[in-house]
């Protein structure tokens, strides 16, 4: 929920006129957002958005597979039920720097809209995963936009685990082969839309103020920052956060995480006050091994994060870690 609710204000920070329609998985998210509703946002209960295919198939797929499944439904039901002329799906555990405005003018009166995953070599994993990345696709209401959204609701019904097999991966790999597939696709080429951890080494992130911009290394090109994706960012109830499995170097990134942590701490405390006793920022009861000495601690990686200290760790693997010390 923490992460939702960031990832809402900051979308509320820099985007004028926006609805955010949320699909609660769950009767507390939903509850939640009932009694207190945020500015320009949508809630809808999984009463409302199941359908008889999505419960058809629910019981074959653990929760993860499930709402993979529900990606490319989720859109559909919001184009139906509230007559958009589009739509967009976001991830929850993003970041909004800048007006996306950018973004919707590159894809412009195109009809479907995708983004790659732009790996770092060694961290390619299109085989894998896809060549692009369920973080931020769209879909016009017209006929071809139309057509792609219930090709990949249908195809997601009818196969979407968490497994490569025969050339599918969940929700995902489908969407490999949507330029030649589908007429009137817009793959995304503005580099600050889908800055992720598995690509972040290819850029500088530059704050100036209140702008944030990435300058990419190879070309010397800045733009605004968009959007951050901080997918693998996990909590742990001894005080532990692991920024990310990937290789995070530039202190300005680390910057972002730092600012990030804190938001998720601070809607963390303030949802608690209303739901105490639940697991807001999802962590987890089995931590990592962190040995932490002098050496290993970063010097420029004390913070201060709600009055408590956090220390910035590399572990052997370059996963980056917070590590909160209480005493």
């Amino acid at each position: 929920m923490s992460r939702g609710l960031v990832m809402s204000r900051s979308l509320e920070k820099v985007c004028p006129s926006f609805t955010l329609y949320v699909v609660a998985f769950d009767d507390i998210t939903y509850n939640y957002f009932k009694d207190n509703p945020e500015k320009n946002l949508k809630i809808i209960s999984l009463d409302e958005f199941e359908d008889p295919e999505l419960l058809k198939i629910k019981p074959t797929r653990s929760v993860g597979e499930y709402c993979w499944t529900c990606s490319s439904s989720t859109i559909l039901y919001c184009i139906e039920k509230y007559n958009l002329d589009h739509c967009v799906y976001i991830d929850a555990d993003m970041v909004f720097y800048n007006d996306p405005h950018v973004l919707f003018e590159e894809w412009g009166s195109r009809s479907v809209l995708i983004t790659k995953h732009r790996y770092t070599e060694e961290y390619d994993q299109s085989a894998l995963s896809g060549i692009y990345c369920v973080q931020f696709v769209g879909f016009k209401n017209d006929a071809e936009g139309m057509k792609a959204i219930h090709w990949w609701r249908n195809a997601c019904l009818e196969w979407c685990y968490d497994r490569l097999e025969e050339g599918k991966f969940g929700d995902q790999k489908y969407l490999d082969d949507w330029t030649t597939r589908f007429k009137n696709v817009c793959e995304l080429r503005h580099i600050g839309g889908g800055v992720a951890p598995w690509n972040v080494q290819q850029y500088q992130v530059i704050k100036r103020g209140a702008n944030v911009s990435v300058k990419e290394i190879a070309t010397k090109n800045i733009v605004d920052l968009v959007f951050y994706h901080y997918h693998g960012l996990k909590f742990f109830v001894n005080g532990t956060v692991i920024l990310s499995d990937y290789k995070i170097q530039n202190k300005g990134v680390l910057d972002l995480y730092m600012d990030y942590v804190k938001e998720l701490l601070e809607a963390g405390k303030e949802l608690s006050q209303t739901l105490p006793g639940v697991n807001i920022n999802a962590a987890s009861n089995n931590p990592p091994f962190l040995p932490l000495n002098g050496r290993e601690r970063l010097k420029n990686g004390l913070k201060k994060i709600l009055g408590k200290t956090i220390y910035h760790s590399v572990a052997r693997q370059n996963m980056f870690y917070l590590h909160d010390i209480t005493g």
